[in-house]
Formats: C-alpha cells, sequence, structure tokens
C-alpha cells in the first residue's frame, strides 16, 4: 500500500465502534451510519430473535447479543441489516477459494466493496476479538479504509489487494462482498 489521498473519506477508530467506522467509509459519507442507527438495528435483531427470551441477566443491559452497549463491537447480524437498509447484500466469501476468485473489476453499480472482519490481539495479547475493515474501490483504485490506520491507503494493484485478502483469510479473518443487490442472482 502506498500514498493517501485526500479525496477519500475515511474514519479513524473509536472504541469498539469499527463497524460504524467501515460503514461510513464504505460508503464515503460521515454519518451514512451514527451509533443510535446501529443501536437500533441489533434492538430490533434482539426482538426479532425470540430464542433469546429466557436468556436475560442483568449483564444483559450491557451485553446485547448483536453488541456491547458501551463500546459498540457489532456483529455480522448488524452489518447485514444495516446494508439491506440501504439496499446492499452481502456475500460470504468461500474461504476454500483462492481471493482470486474474486472480480475484483466489476462495476461499482455490482461490487460496491469489501468487507474483511479479522482477529486481534490488544494490550500485549491480552484482548483477543474482531475487527472490521472496509475495502473500496474509488475512481479506479482500491483503498484500505481500515479505521485503525490513519488515513486511507492505496493498493498498488488488485494484485496486492488479493494477496491482502488471502492473508486475512489464512490469519482467521473473513471476507464479506458487499454487492448492490439489483445485481444478485
Amino acid at each position: 500500500m502506498s500514498t493517501q489521498n485526500s479525496n477519500v473519506y475515511h474514519e479513524r477508530q473509536r472504541l469498539q465502534f469499527c463497524l460504524i467506522h467501515t460503514l461510513n467509509s464504505l460508503f464515503q459519507q460521515k454519518d451514512a451510519f451514527t451509533r443510535a442507527d446501529l443501536n437500533a438495528i441489533s434492538e430490533k435483531l434482539a426482538l426479532d430473535d425470540t430464542s433469546n427470551s429466557d436468556s436475560w441477566t442483568p449483564f444483559s443491559m450491557l451485553f446485547k447479543p448483536h453488541h456491547n452497549a458501551l463500546t459498540g463491537n457489532y456483529d455480522i447480524n448488524v452489518l447485514i441489516a444495516a446494508l439491506e437498509e440501504k439496499g446492499k447484500s452481502v456475500v460470504w466469501h468461500d474461504r476454500r477459494n483462492g481471493c482470486s476468485s474474486i472480480d475484483l473489476d466489476a462495476p461499482e453499480d455490482v461490487l460496491m466493496g469489501v468487507v474483511v472482519n479479522v482477529a486481534v490481539k490488544r494490550f500485549a495479547g491480552i484482548w483477543k476479538g474482531r475487527h472490521w475493515i472496509a475495502l473500496r474501490k474509488i475512481d479506479g483504485v482500491w483503498y484500505n479504509l481500515d479505521s485503525d490506520l490513519h488515513g486511507p491507503k492505496c493498493f498498488r494493484d488488485q494484485d496486492e489487494v488479493r494477496e491482502f485478502l488471502d492473508s486475512s483469510i489464512v490469519g482467521g479473518g473473513e471476507v464479506l462482498l458487499v454487492m448492490n443487490q439489483k445485481h444478485q442472482a
């Protein structure tokens, strides 16, 4: 990855709100999604999930089924529901296939971008969790919009994007393709 582009929207990491930052960077718009938006989606998902009705504990006020009420840390269900609200769909990349099978040349009206969920260790390995990262092609150039980076980083070429995705999978990550629904089969 190399230079930064000041015309590319990028949000920096705050607490465990990487899904908010990922979505806003993916949509290239501040407040495309807010904490209130994702909390509302999380609450709706929890209400729709009748299997959790008997599992309430005092910790349920903080540790919700789909997020942590204080720090964020939203799950895949929130990502999918949020994208569906904006007319997008998610295709889970089959990790048994290399990322060379992903059509990174697909037009933007087909492939909006890529979201990667990777394992992270922080505080000298004491805390383990997951982190959301957005990749998006803007003006013909693919960018890593990871909120842990100081700014957007452009990839040299599609081979470097695929290397990044393949290394993410090897490290236990998941690759999700964000599609415009009208082009889904």
